[in-house]
């Protein structure tokens, strides 16, 4: 019996294996939630990479896509292509997502902009403190760094 062969029997007799162990013969580890974290964060990578797809379409008020977006349409859009759904104005969508803190934001996460408690646009975090939106009109999609920081942080649940 070769010493892969027997590691079954001695995780067996000891109970637990670090995953370092599970690693060195090719085990896989399981932790709870990681699954769903992971989706979250493919989700999101994906729904950014389809804002940034978007670079140089111009802005219109109330549009959706594929061609013209607003700021909220191109959130809306870029998540219905990574696979979720969300409602129509930014308002709506804070409301709909996990609000987290700024220090814990990551790339794909949506960037709220407001004014006391009315939130007025959106944009898909970039990392770096920047974010792709559809700023106003006469303007396009670009990649813009965040000039205020009167902004709310929200996670695509």
């Amino acid at each position: 019996m070769t010493a892969l062969n027997r590691v079954p029997s001695l995780m067996a007799r000891a109970g637990t294996a670090s995953a370092l162990t599970l690693a060195a013969v090719g085990g896989s580890l399981v932790v709870p939630g990681a699954a769903s974290e992971a989706a979250a964060a493919s989700t999101a990578t994906k729904a950014l990479n389809v804002a940034a797809s978007k670079k140089g379409s111009p802005y219109k008020w109330g549009a959706t896509g594929p061609y013209r977006f607003d700021c909220s349409g191109l959130t809306l859009y870029s998540f219905k292509k990574a696979g979720k759904k969300l409602p129509r104005t930014a308002a709506q969508q804070y409301n709909k997502t996990r609000h987290i803190s700024a220090k814990s934001r990551k790339a794909g996460d949506l960037v709220f902009f407001h004014s006391g408690s009315y939130v007025y646009h959106v944009g898909i975090y970039a990392g770096k403190g920047k974010i792709w939106h559809a700023p106003k009109t006469g303007d396009v999609v670009r990649l813009q760094k965040i000039w205020t920081s009167h902004v709310w942080y929200g996670r695509v649940k």
